[in-house]
């Protein structure tokens, strides 16, 4: 019977996506350990003031392009 083969070949499959998964969340975690959380953008915040809206400048905004 050939119905066996497709299983088979679907978990071999499978087995090589989730290693990809692994090795792209290994990046990734590498990447943030370098770079840092990326929250400050390399600028200074006072901890008196809401990180979430410590660099927002009242007025007209810059085009984004």
């Amino acid at each position: 019977m050939a119905r066996s083969r497709p299983s088979i070949q679907k978990r071999i499959r499978e087995k090589i996506k989730a290693e990809k998964r692994l090795l792209k969340s290994q990046r990734k975690a590498e990447r943030a350990e370098i770079e840092g959380d990326g929250d400050n953008d390399g600028q200074a915040v006072d901890p008196d003031v809401d990180p979430d809206i410590a660099h927002i400048v009242p007025g007209p905004q810059k085009p984004l392009w």
